[in-house]
């Protein structure tokens, strides 16, 4: 089946099931190469980044756990999506990773490295700013809210509300030489944080107290 296919079909599943508010979708560039690093917290997060991009090559690095998830293998094998092992310096994802941006494609990930069941933010891992730094793209932020309960409501034959925001794109400071370590999470820091940004402050978790999150939102108009 096609990857168009794939994109209407769950487009249609999503229409009818769920309530889905998108906001700042243009945010995501028209072409070109960049990363979009969004939260998790359902296995619902990933096809609905597929279905409010208008980008038609989105990747994603996804987490070899999901293989047993039917919707998620089917969707991995008909994007061209990447399996990622998070027990192991994954070098052959790493590779496909960058082989994606240099074709200058988009590609979807989610630096907290699994899925939140705390329903809010955890710690990310600093793969995601080493992965710009080697490709030299924008990061795009988005924020997903709304999906952590999906599940449980579609049971109960209730029609969830999901939201899926989408910040401007940037580029990440160069990484410091003389601190290598401590620069990788100062720019995965600043991910996390435009991430957390354009959530409810239910969701910032690890990073409520961040210094750079409260300069984020004191730059951020008030309705």
């Amino acid at each position: 089946m096609k990857p168009s296919t794939i994109r209407s079909v769950i487009t249609f599943l999503y229409r009818h099931l769920t309530r889905v508010h998108v906001v700042g979708g243009e945010n995501v560039p028209e072409q070109g190469a960049c990363l979009l690093a969004t939260n998790h917290m359902s296995r619902l997060d990933v096809p609905l980044l597929f279905i409010t991009t208008r980008r038609k090559d989105l990747v994603a690095l996804i987490a070899d756990k999901y293989k047993k998830n039917l919707l998620i293998h089917f969707l991995v094998h008909a994007t061209g999506s990447i399996w990622l092992d998070r027990e192991k310096a994954d070098f052959s994802a790493f590779r496909a990773a960058l082989d994606v941006l240099r074709k200058g494609w988009v590609l979807g990930i989610a630096p907290e490295g699994t899925r939140s069941t705390v329903r809010a933010l955890l710690p990310a891992k600093t793969g995601i700013a080493f992965l710009a730094e080697k490709a030299g793209v924008p990061v795009v932020p988005a924020a997903i809210s709304g999906t952590e309960r999906s599940s449980e409501q579609l049971l109960h034959l209730q029609r969830p509300d999901m939201k899926v925001q989408y910040g401007e794109p940037f580029y990440l400071p160069p990484l410091e030489r003389s601190d290598r370590e401590a620069s990788l999470q100062r720019n995965t820091d600043e991910i996390m944080c435009r991430i957390a940004a354009m959530l409810p402050s239910q969701y910032w978790g690890h990073y409520a107290h961040h210094p750079r999150l409260a300069e984020l939102l004191s730059l951020t108009p008030q309705n």
